[in-house]
Parts: C-alpha cells; structure tokens; sequence
C-alpha cells in the first residue's frame, strides 16, 4: 500500500508533454542516515518556460518541502528507526512534473549500538589555539600573526537554531587554527574522567557526524575533523583533512610517519549551503588505526587505509576541529552544527 500515492506521481510524470528529469545527489537511494537528512537535488525540463518548483515527499501526499526553482538543499528532520519511500518532485511551468525516488532507512541514537555526546559544538570544554608554519607547533598568543575566535548561540546561518561560528585569519600565510575537546578521560570536559582506566581501553569504533556551513569556503586552504584515542603508552589519531584550495581532495593522517596521505576521495563541499559531514573510524583488534568511511552530503566513500599507533603519556578520547588559512591568509568563517559524537 505504500507505493499508491508513488504511483499517481509517477502518473502525472508520464501525462506531460516535456521531457523532465530530477537528479538528486543526497541522499543516495536505500542510505542509511540519521535523523537529520541532507536533500540535495536538481531539476531539469524541456518546458520553454522552466522549471517551476521541486519538493520532497516524504509519505504518498505529504510534502515536506517545496522551493521555487531548479535547486533544492534542505535538511529534514525525521523520525528514528524508520524506513521513508521519499519522492523528490519537480513541477514545470508547463504544467507537468517529474519525479524520483529515493528510499532512506532512518537509525537511531547514531545507529551505533553504543553511546552519543550530542550538539558538541554548543557546549563548553573548547580550548582554540593557533598554529604557525612551518613546524606547526600549538601556540595560544601568537596574534596578529595568526587570529581565530569562536562564538555559540548563532541562530542564522544555523540547522538546529543554535549553531557555532569558527573565525582564523593573521598575517602569516598557511597559518591555523585549531580547537580540541577532551570527552573522555583526564580533563573530561562530559563527566567521564574514567579513573579506573577501564572505559577507553575498551573503546573500538568511533563515528564523527557534524554540519558545517562556509560563505566564502573557496578561502579554506584545508579543514580538518579529527578523531584521538591515548591509552597504554600508545597515541592513536585518526585525522582527516578536506583539502579545499589544497586540491580538493581527502587526506588521511599517517600517524607514524606523520604526513598526510592522499586518498583519492574528491571533497567538494557546497559553499552558502549546509554540508553533512560522517567519519566512522576503527581500533582494530590488532591495534590499527583503520579509516573506515567518510560521507560527505549522502555519498559515502571508503580511504581503505591503515595506520599504526605512536608512544604518547595522555589518556582519554579527544576530537579536533580545525581550519587552514590560504596562501594569503584570507580570512574566513566557518559555522558547524549539530556535532555528535559516537563511541562504542
């Protein structure tokens, strides 16, 4: 019975006179996403006068979206531990209509089976720091020649009402800005110090979710989202970095030789719109640092790369935010939401 009102739209596609498609790039038909999803589409038409309108359906006769226009990028919240037959509609101003659909199937809790900090970006516990070239070592005064701030509360450009906005500039090219957080273990900014040491040690799989919005994302020489787990003598990093003026390209963080490794993974991150960012990481049984999966607006892509822990004395789970200034340090603005973290 759920396909009915799938069938009249796709009636009402095969009635019209102009030939008509609809593209959509995320979410990709049959994902598995969290309750916030990311539609991301395009519609095109033979209709001389174009295209009218596009919306979503997310049941047979409810829309839950429409916009005049061509483009369509809206982020929808939707419940957990459902399945959803969505359609992505265009009308023309011919008086036909296209559609496609897309089928999502909608977790939970971060479908992980095992624990979530929610909305990171508003909470306290954020320590900013600046980074200058070439050694890059973490300096906390070092204006003019690199600057970076950091304000909560941001209602536009925000998905959940409450965003964050992230600020680097300076005077020195390639300088940057970074942000940690400690989760777990000593100096546990969530309630967790684990004094019995018993918590992160058992800790294997890690996923990274956030959005993150930049109006003028073409300045960013890189950002990087970071995933560290410390325990035993042993510094595990799972770091990741969307090449932007870079090369558009991900890199993945070799730990022992410390440098980065090219992935072959494009990152083309939308600009003036919201981008859903997904890391899932691993701790192998034998100790490995394995790059799992990186999901960048609905397409989801693999690095298939391994690397292996260094000697560190810190202890805990920690995450990073962090963002490279350009060959002329141009100044920039970057805002994330909705930052979960995941651990199990």
């Amino acid at each position: 019975m759920k396909l009915y009102g799938l069938s009249l739209l796709v009636l009402s596609c095969a009635t019209s006179a102009a030939l008509a498609s609809v593209y959509v790039s995320a979410p990709s038909n049959n994902a598995n996403v969290a309750t916030s999803v990311q539609y991301v589409a395009t519609a095109s038409t033979s209709c001389s006068k174009g295209v009218a309108a596009m919306g979503i359906y997310t049941a047979p006769y409810v829309l839950a979206y429409k916009v005049n226009g061509a483009k369509l990028n809206t982020i929808l919240s939707l419940k957990a531990n459902t399945t959803y037959y969505s359609v992505v509609q265009e009308w023309d101003n011919c008086g036909g209509a296209s559609t496609t659909p897309i089928t999502i199937h909608v977790g939970g809790g971060g479908g992980t089976g095992g624990k979530t900090f929610y909305n990171l970006h508003q909470q306290g516990g954020w320590n900013g720091y600046g980074m200058l070239p070439t050694a890059y070592n973490i300096c906390s005064n070092c204006s003019p020649k690199v600057t970076w701030s950091r304000w909560t509360g941001v209602k536009s450009p925000s998905v959940s009402g409450s965003a964050t906005q992230h600020n680097v500039g300076g005077t020195t090219q390639y300088a940057d800005a970074f942000w940690n957080n400690h989760l777990i273990g000593d100096f546990s900014t969530q309630g967790l110090p684990d004094s019995s040491k018993t918590l992160v040690p058992s800790l294997h799989n890690f996923v990274y979710d956030v959005y993150f919005f930049g109006n003028n994302i073409g300045a960013s020489q890189a950002l990087e989202f970071d995933i560290n787990q410390f325990f035993g003598g042993k510094s595990y990093i799972w770091g990741h970095e969307c090449r932007i003026a870079g090369g558009h390209q991900w890199d993945v963080w070799d730990n022992q030789a410390k440098h980065w490794h090219a992935t072959g993974i494009p990152c083309n991150p939308l600009n003036n719109a919201w981008n859903h960012l997904t890391i899932q990481v691993q701790r192998g049984s034998d100790g490995s640092i394995r790059f799992q999966s990186i999901t960048l607006n609905g397409v989801k892509s693999y690095p298939n790369y391994t690397s292996w822990p260094i000697s560190t004395s810190w202890y805990g789970v920690t995450i990073n935010y962090q963002q490279d200034g350009n060959y002329k340090q141009s100044p920039y603005a970057i805002w994330l939401d909705k930052l979960n973290f995941s651990y199990w």
